[in-house]
């Protein structure tokens, strides 16, 4: 099984690293980040499966940091924790209001914090086990399979990133620097003919089942997968 990737967002070192040791010792990849900016970047390129959120940043709150994902439809499914020394209720409402999806006051126990963190996984992976589809293209994400009318199409994992992308987010262009972002990764460094290789791929992969048409290009701004001729 996928080890679950958990973004630790605390400028305090001593807190970071005591929820980083027991996030490890739980099973988890823990992910560190001192202030917005290494937060922003470790979202882009480490994916993380959900993210404990402090209040207080130097460079920008925590709450409005939160509000920032959950408007954006890359990152607004990623469940959001928020830990804060901030007790008052009406702090609790204002955490729950910017979209955070649960609310842990500090100090708290490292068992309580557990606990929350595996309700939220468990809410988040009923839309993380979807299946997705395009006409009678369907993608699986829990078993990470692509099939045509039952009949299963093999394709390399980048190809198939590139696709689980494409059928998230239909009808949108997007530029090749743009994948390499959104699918890549922010720190991974190639080249952007590199994501002509994998559209050629993942075209030639759809061809006998006719779908290679989804997969268009925009001449001049990019590529978008699209079901209307």
């Amino acid at each position: 099984m996928t080890q679950r990737r958990i973004l630790v967002v605390e400028d305090e070192r001593a807190i970071r690293d005591m929820v980083c040791f027991n996030l490890g010792r739980a099973g988890y990849n823990a992910c560190p980040a001192s202030d917005g900016r290494e937060a922003r970047a470790a979202i882009v390129d480490q994916r993380p499966d959900l993210v404990l959120m402090d209040w207080m940043l130097p460079d920008v709150s925590g709450l409005e940091l939160t509000r920032q994902l959950k408007r954006d439809p890359e990152t607004k499914e990623i469940p959001v924790i928020m830990l804060t020394a901030r007790a008052e209720e009406d702090d609790r409402v204002a955490g729950l209001d910017g979209g955070a999806d649960d609310y842990i006051v500090k100090p708290f126990a490292p068992k309580e914090l557990l606990a929350r963190i595996r309700a939220a996984l468990r809410r988040s992976e009923v839309t993380e086990g979807e299946v997705v589809s395009a006409g009678d293209l369907k993608l699986d994400s829990a078993s990470h399979q692509v099939s045509v009318r039952g009949l299963e199409v093999a394709l390399g994992p980048t190809e198939y990133r590139l696709l689980e992308f494409f059928m998230r987010h239909p009808d949108r262009v997007y530029s090749r620097t743009q994948l390499l972002d959104r699918v890549w990764g922010g720190n991974v460094y190639v080249e952007e003919r590199t994501v002509d290789v994998h559209i050629r791929r993942l075209r030639k992969a759809l061809t006998p089942s006719g779908h290679d048409r989804l997969i268009q290009t925009v001449r001049g701004a990019g590529y978008r997968l699209s079901a209307q001729d």
